[in-house]
């Protein structure tokens, strides 16, 4: 929300205080703009926790793909020294035993970098789906906003009680956001 709409609020809420019927509307308005800061303020932080954990996806999979380089070198290793086991067989058989070993090392090592950045991934998927009902939930308290602040324009309560509705709305949803794990 703007400065100039918080100062337009300001000026219609003075309004409503000479016209004491426009007291709930301006309430139910107050009510509305905290609602939407805490709503923005909870969807910037989810967006940037996506973000996090997209960078760190990002890394565990460049971790997976650095393990699997290195067990592929191994086993290519362990293969040249089959071919030479023929000349010097108990040196050549060591080193074979030691990157085959290297190399088992790096499949349970794979195994555990792919299953964490799987993790990551379904942990960034419930941090965006819970962004997008923030936002959502942002969307519907602003214009529950707009559609109160109408009341002390046009002195008419059918504004005030579908800005409540839209209010109540953007809260439901604001609470299924915060019930999505």
């Amino acid at each position: 929300m703007s400065a100039d709409e918080l100062h337009e609020l300001q000026e219609h809420a003075e309004h409503a205080g000479h016209d004491r019927s426009l007291a709930p509307a301006t309430l139910t308005m107050a009510i509305l703009a905290v609602a939407i800061a805490l709503v923005s303020l909870l969807g910037h932080r989810s967006h940037t926790e996506e973000v996090v954990l997209q960078d760190k996806i990002t890394d565990q999979w460049a971790y997976y793909q650095a393990k699997n380089i290195r067990r592929h070198t191994d086993q290519v290793f362990v293969d040249l020294t089959s071919a030479l086991a023929a000349k010097e067989s108990e040196q050549t058989a060591k080193l074979e035993e030691k990157y085959k070993a290297e190399e088992e090392r790096y499949k349970t090592d794979l195994e555990e970098a792919s299953a964490e950045a799987k993790k990551l991934e379904e942990e960034s998927h419930v941090e965006h789906r819970r962004a997008d009902r923030y936002d959502l939930s942002e969307a519907f308290l602003e214009i529950a906003l707009v559609i109160t602040s109408i009341t002390l324009l046009s002195r008419q309560k059918a504004f005030w009680y579908a800005g409540m509705l839209l209010g109540v709305g953007g809260l439901v949803i604001l609470v299924t956001g915060l019930l999505i794990h």
